[in-house]
């Protein structure tokens, strides 16, 4: 039995000017401020290809808060149907991240998503996207940096400089790790900055990811 169903919204077979258009579109549902409650499942998703990227590969890994166990997970796998374009990588994934969410038996309460959240050029990476599609409350926690610009992160585990692009506030340059390289972490969807800041340092143990991406990463590359 299916828990969840998701809406699409909108097409995915589009061209890259047509996605650019509806991200701008979609953006302007993104919410910036809490409006989650009691979280009690997180779920990581992330995503690989097989066949030199013939295959889309999705994974999702939801773990128990506090205690981060693994309590479910769901792989979906799916022909890629968008090129690879910086900026655009919601439109070659998601398709195939919603089709893991709907496999899943425990519902999550919050998405940390490999990738952006609003800390993107237009304002709605891969975490925005899945959130608004979702509902569901969301986090972009990324390896690298898409845009914008900082100073440098205290080496000290928890500390944080704000992320900056044309002045406004789009994320956290976050130190999970001492002496390991920050990550990057944005609003997705339903979630304030502070309050993803304190998630991601909740799901961080000994490892610069937190565990929800580590988890998913193995099940997407496995």
């Amino acid at each position: 039995m299916t828990i969840m169903q998701f809406d699409p919204h909108h097409p995915w077979g589009v061209t890259s000017k047509q996605a650019i258009a509806i991200q701008q579109q979609l953006r302007k549902e993104v919410i910036t401020e809490d409006r989650l409650g009691e979280v009690r499942h997180v779920a990581g998703v992330d995503v690989g290809f097989e066949q030199n990227n013939i295959i889309t590969r999705a994974a999702v890994a939801v773990l128990g808060l506090p205690e981060l166990q693994l309590l479910d997970s769901a792989i979906a796998r799916l022909p890629t149907s968008f090129p690879y374009v910086p900026g655009l990588l919601s439109f070659r994934e998601v398709p195939t991240i919603l089709e893991a969410l709907e496999q899943l038996s425990t519902p999550p309460d919050l998405l940390l998503c490999d990738g952006q959240g609003i800390a993107h050029p237009r304002r709605f990476g891969i975490a925005s996207h899945l959130g608004v599609l979702t509902g569901i409350p969301s986090i972009g926690v990324a390896k690298t940096r898409l845009t914008g610009i900082h100073a440098p992160v205290p080496d000290v585990r928890g500390a944080w400089v704000p992320l900056l692009d044309k002045g406004d506030v789009i994320g956290a340059v976050l130190r999970t790790r001492v002496h390991v390289k920050p990550v990057y972490v944005s609003i997705g969807h339903r979630v304030s900055l502070e309050t993803a800041i304190d998630y991601v340092m909740r799901c961080t143990t000994k490892y610069r990811l937190p565990e929800t991406t580590r988890w998913a990463h193995r099940m997407a590359s496995g």
